[in-house]
């Protein structure tokens, strides 16, 4: 299996290496440091296994990227829709896709049915650019949960891996899933590749934007009984609009606060980026939600006044 890569950064990375381990060939599109240690060195992988060096064939060149069966797209999701003309170049004219992205992915409501079918999210695909260039049959869905962090450039630092979910109806699924588990990465396939989207975004959407305003982690805003209650807010408005589009049944806050507190004291992606002065992921962890619930005229009062205020932060970090 051949695989082109974009953005081999803490997931990304983590994900080209399994894929390299479990036998697939890769190119990897890299600039800078990053190009030169991937060209001189190789990837580096460090986990509670020791450290791994694997080989990938590194450029800059997106043309470089075309005779693979699958690109990955390991950019955060807001960045994407910057990166479509680099896209274009790299697609073959069979390449299946898989963006491996947090929060609402650009392919969210093509195909799903219900009031939002078909309806472009400004908030996560500007002017739909991602869904015009890659058709939904061609894109192979999928749910990160696993914390990783860049260790160094071309060096990926693998915190914890709990599972990765794919999904969808891309003909090359059954051999991705196998090459990834065979490469060490806890593969699995999922029927309800919507709800397993909706159900990681239902910690993330008030987690990470909280954090990102407050710089507190995440035991430290449930503990405070004034931001657990904005908490429990959103997550009970975005139970009701996943409702509203065909998604029921996110109805234990309590369960899911609980499994949240006994992953200890995250630090969100969202407050790494504010505290490195980098714009942060709003759209498509929260902004996208804001947005449908508008488009379907579903009230989510607490949302949009987060969304609001994390609107102003980012702007204030930009400039």
């Amino acid at each position: 299996m051949k695989i082109s890569v974009i953005g081999a950064g803490a997931i990304g990375g983590w994900l080209t290496a399994g894929f390299i381990k479990g036998g697939a060939e890769a190119t990897v599109l890299a600039r800078g440091a990053t190009l030169t240690a991937l060209q001189s060195i190789g990837l580096t992988l460090t986990s509670d296994g020791g450290t791994e060096v694997f080989p990938v064939t590194a450029t800059t060149s997106a043309a470089d990227l075309r005779d693979a069966d699958l690109l990955l797209l390991g950019v955060k999701a807001h960045d994407l829709p910057a990166l479509a003309p680099v896209i274009k170049d790299a697609l073959g004219p069979k390449t299946v896709v898989m963006p491996a992205v947090n929060g609402l992915p650009f392919w969210f409501l093509q195909g799903f049915g219900g009031p939002a079918e078909g309806r472009t999210l400004q908030s996560v695909d500007p002017d739909g650019v991602l869904a015009e260039l890659i058709p939904v049959d061609r894109i192979l869905g999928n749910v990160v949960h696993a914390a990783s962090r860049v260790e160094a450039p071309g060096h990926i630092h693998l915190v914890k891996a709990n599972k990765f979910l794919a999904g969808g109806t891309a003909a090359c699924l059954p051999e991705v899933i196998a090459c990834l588990n065979a490469g060490g990465i806890p593969t699995e396939k999922t029927e309800a590749l919507h709800r397993a989207v909706w159900d990681k975004l239902w910690g993330n959407s008030n987690m990470n934007p909280l954090s990102a305003l407050t710089r507190a982690d995440s035991a430290q805003l449930m503990d405070l009984p004034e931001t657990c209650a904005i908490i429990r807010a959103m997550m009970q408005e975005m139970a009701d609009l996943g409702a509203r589009i065909g998604l029921d049944g996110f109805d234990d806050i309590d369960g899911r606060m609980a499994a949240t507190r006994k992953l200890g004291p995250i630090r969100t992606s969202m407050l790494q980026d504010v505290e490195a002065g980098r714009a942060i992921e709003l759209g498509p962890i929260l902004g996208g939600l804001v947005e449908l619930a508008n488009l379907i005229d579903q009230p989510v009062p607490t949302m949009a006044g987060i969304h609001g205020m994390a609107q102003l932060l980012d702007a204030n970090l930009r400039g």
